[in-house]
């Protein structure tokens, strides 16, 4: 995991400079600066390493809870082989590292590359909405993960799904699996955080990023099914609680920017070119 976060530290400094062509360095600076302007910043920062920090003791609380609900049978009745034929149709061995890149480092990447883009081009209403998206997200999947427990499709072998990723990865088991249970699927994080930053891009007008995160998010959804992780009914409650999560974290962001010091306008696409 070690190896993992020095890769993940090095394509977001990589990212920042490509999609803010600024030394990436200054985001680090431009941070300490809001955080010395606005206290709302430092609880929002509170907030969202907050509710990471239980997403990451959820396993924990789980069972302590003894919950024993599980829904992977009811999933797998709604939507039947979809994951299976999409592994039929597009495997191949050249394909599956490039698939894992993106699953293991591209998500994290992308998400704190997008917060030091917004320090560095001053968009300050999409900076602190990338933070609520985050908030919100993962307030609203916990529950989910508690109550509604849902078993990766690999593991059900009815689904007749391989895990590709252990071609790649053999030992993602054993240094990954203690970050995400095996029935944490629904919504997908993976789809829900992609296509959030996907869609504050767009709203960004910084176009290289528009593209970055855009193609990014495309392959981690597909990727979800490509590895044999998540199924389509994951991927939909992803994609829907992106679209909600980023709705509200923008209005959130704009409500907490109100003052006429902290207004700043969410740049168009038709005046910001980059």
């Amino acid at each position: 995991m070690n190896l993992i976060a020095v890769y993940t530290t090095l394509i977001v400094v990589l990212l920042i400079w490509i999609g803010a062509r600024r030394n990436p360095l200054m985001a680090l600076v431009e941070i300490g600066r809001e955080m010395l302007r606005s206290y709302k910043f430092i609880l929002i920062i509170v907030g969202m390493f907050s509710v990471l920090a239980l997403n990451k003791y959820e396993l924990q609380i789980e069972r302590k809870m003894h919950l024993a609900a599980d829904y992977t049978s009811f999933v797998f009745g709604l939507e039947g082989h979809f994951v299976r034929h999409v592994q039929e149709l597009f495997y191949a061995p050249w394909l599956t590292p490039v698939i894992v890149f993106f699953y293991i480092f591209m998500l994290q990447s992308v998400l704190a590359a997008s917060l030091g883009i917004y320090l560095l081009d001053k968009n300050r209403v999409l900076l602190y909405a990338t933070c609520y998206t985050i908030i919100l997200t993962y307030a609203i999947a916990i529950p989910f993960y508690l109550y509604f427990p849902v078993n990766e499709v690999w593991s059900y072998v009815p689904a007749g799904v391989k895990f590709t990723m252990l071609e790649v990865f053999p030992r993602f088991e054993q240094e990954y699996r203690p970050l995400s249970g095996l029935n944490n699927c629904f919504p997908s994080l993976h789809t829900a955080i992609s296509v959030s930053m996907a869609l504050l891009a767009f709203r960004s007008g910084n176009r290289r990023w528009m593209v970055i995160s855009g193609i990014s998010a495309v392959v981690i959804v597909f990727g979800i099914f490509y590895l044999g992780i998540h199924w389509l009914t994951d991927m939909l409650g992803g994609t829907l609680l992106a679209v909600v999560s980023t709705t509200v974290a923008v209005k959130l962001a704009k409500l907490t920017l109100r003052s006429g010091e902290d207004r700043l306008r969410v740049r168009s696409r038709a005046t910001h070119t980059r």
